[in-house]
């Protein structure tokens, strides 16, 4: 497997193309600029498989439906986050100056943890809270690497002061979900750069103690 990290939407959200050798790819978080996000797949003749949501706040879901339409493909969201996707007071986007963003509803819904399989890709969901309240995160044990979007980031965490956001509830989830995962794990985050379970909990400084 293989992964490429693409900045795209109004917030440079990164959005995750995680490939195999047979070209086939699942989408993560695809945040905005469909057409950039299109482009560089159709030129490496990759073919998606599903999008994969880690949550539902507008600046990781703008070109959900444009990547939908264009391969025909499900997307997948936490339960908690299903009435996310219509809604731009729920998603955040009614808030900022990119404007209301609405996308259909999800295909198919995310109700706990467990081994999601699409195709030859495997990955164990970790609900990951805090950030919002159906944040997930998606690890492969194969290939060392987890998805965490807003939850932990490189030197530092989600914040918490939008709707539904809660530290306490953000910084257990990362001890009881991502820290426990081995620590050469390399995490891929929502914005930033890649980091490592162990690098975070090193020097991360809202991780002090852990």
């Amino acid at each position: 497997m293989a992964w490429r990290q693409l900045p795209l939407g109004p917030l440079q959200t990164n959005c995750y193309i995680y490939s195999n050798d047979k070209k086939e790819c699942l989408i993560i978080d695809p945040g905005g600029d469909a057409n950039k996000l299109i482009g560089i797949l159709q030129q490496q003749h990759i073919k998606p498989l599903a999008v994969l949501l880690t949550h539902a706040h507008f600046d990781h879901i703008g070109a959900v439906d444009d990547v939908r339409n264009k391969w025909g493909i499900p997307v997948y969201v936490h339960s908690k986050e299903k009435h996310w996707l219509t809604d731009p007071s729920l998603n955040g986007s009614q808030f900022f100056m990119a404007g209301a963003i609405k996308v259909a509803d999800a295909d198919e819904i995310i109700k706990s943890e467990g081994i999601l399989t699409i195709g030859d890709f495997s990955l164990e969901i970790f609900e990951t809270p805090g950030h919002s309240p159906g944040s997930v995160s998606y690890y492969s044990s194969e290939e060392g690497v987890v998805f965490s979007g807003d939850a932990l980031f490189a030197g530092s965490i989600g914040r918490t002061d939008l709707p539904g956001g809660n530290h306490d509830q953000l910084i257990k989830s990362i001890h009881d979900k991502l820290l426990t995962l081995p620590e050469d794990t390399i995490v891929l985050s929502g914005h930033g750069h890649e980091t490592t379970i162990e690098q975070e909990m090193e020097s991360n400084p809202f991780l002090n103690g852990f």
